[in-house]
């Protein structure tokens, strides 16, 4: 069973909801991630803990008002974490809205196992997340971030392993978290890996030349047995065999990177997918193509998620303008 490293107080906080432990159970059997799950219960302790502390009321007394109360609290500066502690930034619509998915995933459940629930899923109404306009850097900024490792790394296996992570998330467009689970035989001599993704949707991905090179570079320094294509270094030594790069690693490499290189357009590893798709559309690939190379279930995902830069719309205005002169 996965839990968080929970105080005592937060496994009482779970006790409130009914057969939460057998929903996250259930969540793990399915094939759900290991963080994935976690952020489940994570979610769910922090709806358990506004139940018993702020409107003291029992799950079956819940009703919509109990939900449009848990929105507000969720929105305000006196809200508490799942653990009870004083939280010190208002959350984003989009970590609400993950919050309220995880409430209606767990009323589905508890529906599906033939067992009472104060309201129906569909009660629990997602808040309006703001429509931005995607921003990614400039393409050779990107490719600045790439190549820093060799700048500012000063252990070689460190930087040869950051540069080529770098340069496989922008040749494939694939999830950080796809990135970091990946095992040395998935690589096949030709650059293609198959993987499995997002709610277990398998497909192929590509690697350019300039990425194979920097993988087999980074291998040819590797004398170790880990499966993993990417490993952790405790020094100059390899970590476990049963350890892996963390996602907030890279992600912290990275914005060091960007600060670093100056690049003031905020920029992570989703940005580096969001790039790939982005730099793919202008240079007039098909939404389709992109659709199966993200791993996007829908169509409309990779039209929301493919957006053409400012400049390469100014250019596309003034050259297709049917009164352009």
């Amino acid at each position: 069973m996965i839990h968080s490293a929970a105080s005592p107080q937060s496994h009482e906080i779970g006790t409130s909801l009914p057969e939460l432990d057998d929903f996250l159970l259930s969540l793990e059997t399915n094939g759900f991630s290991p963080e994935t799950v976690y952020n489940y219960e994570r979610d769910l302790n922090a709806f358990a803990y506004f139940l018993q502390h702020d409107v003291r009321l029992d799950f079956s007394q819940v009703t919509k008002i109990t939900v449009d109360r848990f929105k507000a609290y969720l929105s305000s500066l006196d809200r508490k974490t799942s653990q009870g502690q004083q939280a010190h930034e208002r959350l984003s619509a989009n970590s609400m809205n993950r919050m309220l998915s995880s409430l209606r995933r767990y009323l589905t459940y508890l529906i599906d196992r033939d067992l009472p629930v104060p309201l129906t899923p569909a009660s629990v109404k997602l808040v309006k997340t703001p429509r931005r306009h995607p921003r990614v850097a400039e393409l050779e900024l990107l490719v600045k971030l790439i190549e820093s490792p060799a700048q500012f790394e000063h252990v070689n296996a460190v930087a040869l392993r950051n540069r080529a992570m770098l340069e496989v998330l922008f040749a494939t467009g694939m999830r950080i978290s796809e990135l970091i689970s990946l095992n040395r035989n998935q690589v096949d001599a030709s650059g293609r890996i198959f993987i499995r993704g997002k709610g277990k949707k398998e497909r192929f991905v590509y690697l350019t030349s300039r990425a194979k090179r920097h993988i087999d570079k980074y291998l040819s320094i590797r004398a170790d047995s880990h499966p993993a294509l990417f490993i952790p270094y405790r020094g100059q030594n390899v970590a476990s065999t049963r350890t892996r790069i963390s996602s907030n690693y890279l992600q912290m490499k990275i914005k060091q990177y960007r600060e670093r290189l100056g690049i003031n357009v905020p920029t992570s590893a989703h940005s580096l997918r969001h790039g790939f798709a982005t730099y793919l559309a202008e240079a007039g690939a098909s939404p389709a193509a992109i659709q199966i190379l993200l791993g996007h279930e829908s169509l409309d995902t990779t039209t929301r998620y493919v957006h053409a830069s400012d400049r390469y719309a100014e250019e596309t205005h003034r050259k297709f303008h049917p009164l352009k002169k």
